[in-house]
């Protein structure tokens, strides 16, 4: 899981982005068609969703193959998903646990994201500067943001798909 700021510091920082967007757009246009293709391209961009996806996907399948082991008394391990908020201890209900889920998923989004919007920021800074690397620079581009994703979807997801697969091979040796 990624460790992120408070939620109004997040709050605080996507007003300031909000805010201070148009006051660089508007001092000319070329600045506002850049903002808008860089925009443009971070919504169309399938890295910016599939980390948070997979992440999403994994930790809820991990969550739902728990519930049999809950059911009969055993505790939960991973410390986000107790009561009493240390690991090992009683579990918190299911809603709870989908709760905690979608805003892991969502601040793994939000941090691909950030990360694709710096990455397209940077992009066209180089393509203004050196115009004759063009596909040099989409193709880094692309390369970082692929990168990015990827380790992002690793870390955020690979032991949760670990995880399901034990709880498989725990049911079928307990019969549950």
């Amino acid at each position: 899981m990624i460790r992120t700021c408070s939620p109004r510091r997040r709050i605080l920082a996507w007003a300031m982005a909000v805010a201070l967007v148009p006051i660089c757009a508007h001092a000319q246009s070329e600045r506002t068609r850049v903002v808008w293709d860089v925009t443009r391209g971070v919504l169309l961009d399938p890295t910016t969703y599939a980390p948070a996806t997979l992440a999403y996907t994994a930790q809820r399948l991990d969550w739902k193959s728990s519930q049999v082991f809950f059911e009969h008394g055993w505790l939960e391990r991973n410390k986000l998903f107790t009561v009493s908020g240390r690991p090992n201890d009683v579990p918190v209900t299911y809603r709870a646990g989908v709760r905690v889920i979608r805003r892991n998923a969502l601040s793994i989004f939000q941090a691909s994201i950030v990360n694709n919007y710096a990455a397209g920021v940077g992009e066209r800074l180089l393509l203004g500067r050196y115009p004759t690397r063009r596909k040099l620079w989409r193709g880094i581009g692309w390369a970082e943001r692929i990168a990015f994703a990827s380790y992002l979807s690793y870390v955020s997801s690979a032991e949760h798909w670990r995880q399901i697969k034990r709880n498989g091979r725990l049911v079928e040796q307990y019969g549950y």
